[in-house]
């Protein structure tokens, strides 16, 4: 049964509501569809699931782009009603036609949706019957064909010997290797008379595909002849020129003494102790504080260069530019998907070749194309452009944070409740935990911030004392308890230790896990489920292109599985590392924001500890969709 159908504006105008179905809705499923579907760029998808504590609904909706229209049906998550598409097409097309924009209050449009759910309803009931009832297909008839073959074509190898696939009448005399040749030559075997032999003993089983082994020697010994031949014949022709000597360079040491020091270990005294303090070096003003701008220099000249690319096209393309410009010029009425999928199709090739997921640039070039559907196209404007445009856009609303997360505000707001901000560090193995949780330890010591790092990675040899080479550099307490420890109870005691000694933050290094790791991903639950931290930042390389995807979800997907709250900690941030690596392959941002929805928070950018920046939004979206 239909809970809940709803007309209302992209403004937020409710229009219409179905009074007559008289359901409540548990919870806030269409305020979630907007915020988490619809403002996100997954429009494009078939369906939303709504599940809240007491409700599960499924969501689907249908827009009218060029009124402005969205049109959304709610029902039951355990109900499969098939009229539901059917009946928002029909709503869109009868509310399109009496749609007024001065026009709030439609109350007499409840007849004539009463009459569209009959209609919808009873043509879902007839397709349900005839599927259920069936015409049963005759295939005796057929069955008579193959049986009377397959005899004919055993009477045939009975008296035959070997058939063809009771094909021809004719017997076969023999039968080529199934591999096709050997040593470049097909050996043909007489007919079922030779048998295979095995320690002496005839191999009854094996009589179709036997093979004599003298045969083979003799033509392996013909080859190496022939080989020999061709070597002679080389070797009598023209005498190959000789090789000139090639002699070594003497090296030129440069008595200069090196500029910079290459051993970068602390000192240690005789007897191997390392009692020696580390002064903390300044290492500069991290790059966190620093605003980026972006040039638009290199704009003007990447658009020099895509008009000289433009020019250069062959003679093929220059039709479809002429049609597009004169469509361009004279107006479309309404964009239709046949004249939006060319331009989407470059559009996804251009974001896999900068690293996107393959199914996230598929997703968003079917929520670009579900949002232009049905538009007007303006005079003097192509469709790749109004399309790039789309794309751009929806880019900048992926990337742009939903919620602001600022964490020196949250930090001074924690100060003020006496308690430590707690940051956990997660993420698969080698991505850069350790160091870049040096880095953002390093920043929040320059806002005068107070900071504890706890070593909770008690499962990877040496991770304690990476942990503490780094507080040791820049004196910074340290939390630790060796190896082999439960991290969650080892968390829980540093944040106590926190509390008592005053420090503001508590940085909490995790050990790597891959997100198939069971064991290490229940320790990680775990943890977080018993210290409640305030951020839980995800770590990922910004190497990775389709393995993201399956990072961030399935590492979601077990904090929610393997928590015991009914409202369990997801991970809140993303941080991305290796960011001065990869050029201009910069779509592991988009694929990690889209799959979690958390912000990229930090980007390492280098290997000092000022190497942390912002994201720049508009230079990503410039450099995907360049």
């Amino acid at each position: 049964m239909l809970e809940q159908l709803l007309i209302f504006t992209r403004g937020g105008l409710i229009l219409w509501t179905c009074k007559e179905l008289g359901n409540a809705l548990k919870g806030s499923p269409i305020d979630t569809l907007i915020r988490s579907c619809l403002l996100e760029e997954r429009s494009g998808a078939a369906s939303f699931d709504y599940n809240a504590p007491g409700a599960a609904y499924t969501l689907k909706w249908t827009f009218h782009n060029e009124l402005g229209l969205v049109f959304v049906a709610v029902y039951q998550k355990i109900l499969h009603l098939l009229y539901v598409d059917e009946l928002l097409a029909m709503v869109k097309h009868e509310f399109s036609g009496i749609y007024d924009p001065k026009r709030t209050v439609y109350s007499d449009f409840g007849e004539t949706f009463r009459q569209l759910k009959k209609e919808a309803e009873a043509r879902a009931e007839e397709l349900k019957k005839s599927k259920q009832v069936g015409k049963p297909v005759n295939n005796s008839k057929k069955q008579g064909q193959v049986q009377k073959a397959g005899l004919g074509g055993d009477k045939k190898k009975n008296e035959g010997g070997l058939a063809s696939d009771g094909g021809d009448g004719d017997t076969m005399k023999g039968r080529r290797l199934e591999n096709g040749n050997s040593n470049g030559n097909h050996v043909d075997i007489k007919e079922s008379n030779v048998f295979g032999t095995a320690n002496g003993k005839e191999n009854t089983s094996s009589n179709l595909g036997a093979f004599d082994v003298n045969k083979l020697q003799k033509l392996r010994s013909k080859g190496g002849k022939k080989a020999e031949k061709t070597v002679t014949v080389d070797s009598n022709g023209s005498k190959a020129e000789p090789k000139k000597k090639i002699t070594k360079k003497n090296r030129v040491w440069d008595d200069s003494p090196p500029e910079s020091k290459l051993d970068f270990t602390d000192p240690v005294d005789e007897n191997g102790d390392n009692n020696t303090e580390v002064v903390a070096a300044d290492h500069g003003e991290s790059m966190m504080d620093k605003e980026e701008d972006f040039s638009s220099e290199s704009e003007a000249e990447e658009e020099e260069e895509g008009e000289v690319g433009k020019e250069s096209k062959p003679d093929k393309q220059k039709k479809g530019w002429f049609s597009s410009m004169f469509q361009s010029i004279a107006g479309k009425a309404n964009l239709e998907r046949s004249d939006l999928e060319p331009a989407l199709k470059a559009l996804k090739d251009r974001l896999m070749t900068k690293n996107v997921a393959e199914e996230i640039a598929e997703k968003l070039c079917e929520s670009v194309a579900t949002s232009l559907e049905g538009k007007k196209l303006a005079s003097f404007t192509r469709i790749s452009s109004t399309v790039q445009a789309a794309m751009e856009e929806a880019l900048v609303r992926i990337l742009t944070p939903r919620r602001s997360i600022d964490i020196l505000r949250d930090v001074h707001a924690a100060r003020e409740q006496r308690k430590p901000y707690v940051v956990v560090f997660v993420g698969v193995n080698g991505v850069g935990k350790s160091t870049n949780l040096a880095k953002v330890a390093y920043w929040l010591q320059q806002h005068n911030v107070s900071v504890m790092m706890a070593a909770c990675d008690t499962f990877r040899s040496g991770a304690v004392e990476q942990l503490r080479t780094h507080a040791r550099r820049l004196q910074i307490p340290i939390f630790e308890k060796g190896y082999e420890k439960d991290p969650a109870v080892v968390a829980k005691e540093a944040i106590q230790e926190a509390t008592n000694n005053g420090s503001d933050v508590v940085l909490v290094d995790t050990a790597g896990r891959m997100q198939d790791n069971e064991p290490l991903m229940r320790a990680l639950s775990k943890l977080v489920n018993l210290n409640n931290p305030d951020l839980v930042l995800f770590v990922g390389e910004a190497l990775v292109g389709n393995d993201a995807v399956d990072q961030l979800s399935k590492f979601n997907q077990k904090l929610a599985d393997l928590s015991t709250s009914s409202n369990p900690r997801l991970i809140d941030g993303i941080l991305l590392t290796k960011f001065d690596t990869i050029d201009d392959k910069v779509g592991a941002a988009l694929s990690m924001v889209y799959i979690s929805g958390a912000p990229v928070m930090f980007v390492g950018c280098g290997q000092s500890y000022t190497d942390l920046k912002k994201l720049n939004v508009k230079s990503i979206v410039k450099t995907l969709l360049k």
